[in-house]
């Protein structure tokens, strides 16, 4: 099921009175998620990113703009009538009922030509279960099952009623780090398998970038940049999603381009085209950095952190916006820990640069 938002904009009122106006949550989201795709919203607390998976599910109404599922326009559609599926945060699974009873539970409320007789939910509570595999826990009840399958429980739920698009928000917050790789492992399977329209909300990149076809980067209620995970990471449109995908976090310096030379703190550090002189934000990723005893960009070296196949260079700089600038290297890189300097060439490739003012992507040749 293709979803189309056209020019969707939520407002709520200011519970500041003293300041006034409105709080824009979604400000003029205008996109078309393709049918069968899983796309990521992504961004920090508070960019809009639930608001705009509960205007999609209905639980919203926006103050602007239109919601279509395929040709059909549901912007007025209430929840029940268009077809979604929730998975929230919080299980909120019926403690006195069984994993199969949860399961069961929406397809209890169909009424008309949609009821089911007790066969046809008996099976499809089966399938469900099948699918997110815990076909052999149907008869324990939710305080009987770890975290993941809990997860799996309200997943197989949100399955059973055969939705047209699955909403996920921020569906493993409450699980420990080797659960949350399983299970988000285990949502892209099902989605790949069921070949639903899924949105997947989260501030955590690896998630996003992991599973999702598409993402979507948000700050304060507007879209910054959409694209393939791996397109948004190598060409980040402005600061902001430079800084937000990543980790370890790419490291930012203070810079200035001068006479075709882009310059860290008086050490010129790259030699570039087709940019004005100018200041900028320089950011490199920390796979950008080349150990080499004539590099061309000083830092002072803190320690060193041994990763197995990876080391990383941990440094500070003064013109580094980062508290410490992290830099990954090959494990048989040699640097020595006694040395209270460490110096880097760069991978041009890795390194983007910024206009001081606007924090926009400067585009530039080697």
């Amino acid at each position: 099921m293709k979803i189309v938002l056209k020019n969707l904009t939520k407002k709520f009122p200011n519970r500041n009175k003293k300041a006034g106006g409105d709080v824009i949550a979604v400000n003029n989201f205008d996109f078309e998620i393709p049918d069968g795709t899983l796309v990521g919203l992504l961004g920090p607390s508070g960019c809009g990113k639930s608001t705009t998976l509960n205007l999609i599910s209905g639980l919203e109404t926006p103050t602007e703009g239109s919601i279509f599922f395929g040709e059909d326009d549901v912007t007025k559609l209430p929840p029940e009538n268009r077809g979604v599926g929730l998975v929230f945060q919080s299980y909120a699974l019926y403690p006195h009922l069984t994993v199969f009873k949860n399961i069961q539970f929406p397809l209890e409320n169909l009424r008309g030509s949609e009821k089911l007789t007790k066969e046809e939910m008996e099976k499809r509570v089966n399938e469900a279960a099948k699918l997110v595999q815990i076909d052999m826990l149907l008869e324990r009840k939710p305080s009987e099952l770890s975290g993941g399958q809990q997860q799996r429980v309200a997943i197989a739920r949100a399955l059973v009623k055969m939705p047209r698009v699955l909403l996920l928000d921020e569906p493993l917050s409450n699980l420990d780090a080797r659960l949350r790789l399983q299970t988000r492992e285990e949502i892209r399977r099902i989605q790949k398998e069921t070949n639903i329209t899924t949105v997947f909300v989260t501030h955590d990149q690896d998630e996003a970038m992991s599973i999702s076809d598409i993402i979507v980067v948000m700050k304060d209620g507007m879209v910054q940049q959409i694209g393939k995970p791996q397109e948004v990471y190598d060409n980040p449109v402005n600061l902001f999603v430079a800084k937000f995908l990543g980790t370890p976090p790419i490291n930012v310096f203070e810079g200035e381009v001068k006479e075709n030379k882009l310059f860290i703190n008086n050490e010129a550090v790259l030699d570039i085209k087709n940019v004005d002189n100018r200041k900028v934000f320089v950011a490199i990723r920390p796979e950008g950095f080349i150990p080499s005893s004539s590099g061309a960009l000083t830092c002072n070296l803190g320690r060193l952190e041994v990763m197995g196949r990876d080391v990383s260079i941990v440094s500070t700089h003064p013109s580094s916006l980062n508290d410490t600038i992290r830099s990954i290297v090959n494990s048989e890189s040699i640097v020595s820990e006694n040395l209270k300097e460490v110096k880097f060439d760069l991978k041009p490739n890795k390194v983007y640069i910024f206009d001081h003012d606007t924090e926009e992507r400067i585009i530039f040749e080697v």
